[in-house]
């Protein structure tokens, strides 16, 4: 057998003995994710609501560079938040640094551009649908914003989704401010490129085929997610049609 087999057969291995190492692994990277998503949608979400309904002087220009902080690395992120928290950092008294806390503020720091802009346009697209109408009834700037978010959850849901699959894949800024320290703040994506240095390929490729599969769960959840939505607004419509042609 080759390499490429023997590492496949290894890895097959350690994933289906429940290897308590790489499982270890597994439930970290999720947890900081989920963690840094909670952080970071609470507030893309109200802002990106806000942006999609409210046109003051500077808005072109703030989305510009909402749009250009999507494609930010995420070792410049890391850089900033490594500065941050420093000894010599503004933050170096709260001690976070290579630590859960440093990862999880990383993450939340890269996904929260994410979660904003595709918030606005989701928003903006409704308020273009609907605002009038709202406007009409006297709804504040910031009342469409909810009541358009509201309206628009589960396209919303879709965003959410999305930020922590940017999160979950990102190795860069944890890798940075974490230190990849093993049993403390080693995740998923820095696991795969330390164990791939270090030639131990049956470990990283598991890591990789969970991370895959953790990729593929949450693509399968927004086509099923927008697949159900079509479904419940062709039948609102055609129960409609319906009551119309009644």
């Amino acid at each position: 057998m080759n390499t490429f087999t023997e590492s496949a057969l290894a890895s097959w291995q350690l994933l289906v003995s429940g290897d308590p190492a790489l499982w270890a692994i597994v439930g970290r990277s999720l947890l900081v994710s989920a963690s840094a998503c909670v952080l970071a949608c609470g507030a893309g979400l109200l802002a990106g609501a806000w942006l999609g309904t409210t046109r003051f002087a500077g808005r072109g220009v703030l989305l510009t560079l909402l749009n250009t902080l999507l494609a930010l690395p995420s070792v410049v992120v890391g850089l900033l938040i490594y500065l941050l928290l420093s000894n010599s950092g503004p933050l170096g008294f709260l001690g976070w640094l290579f630590s859960f806390k440093a990862m999880v503020l990383a993450q939340a720091v890269l996904v929260l551009p994410v979660v904003t802009a595709l918030t606005r346009q989701v928003v903006e697209d409704a308020d273009r649908a609907h605002g009038e109408q709202l406007r009409s009834l006297g709804a504040a700037s910031f009342t469409r914003a909810l009541l358009l978010a509201w309206d628009e959850r589960y396209a919303l849901v879709t965003v959410l989704i999305a930020a922590f699959g940017r999160a979950v894949s990102e190795v860069g800024a944890v890798m940075v401010v974490g230190g990849n320290i093993d049993g403390f703040t080693r995740v998923m994506t820095t696991a795969i490129a330390l164990e791939t240095s270090k030639g131990d390929l049956p470990l990283a490729l598991a890591l990789g085929a969970v991370l895959l599969l953790v990729v593929l769960v949450l693509n399968l959840a927004i086509s099923l997610l927008r697949g159900w939505r079509e479904r419940v607004d062709g039948g609102a419509v055609q129960a409609a049609a319906r009551g119309a042609l009644a």
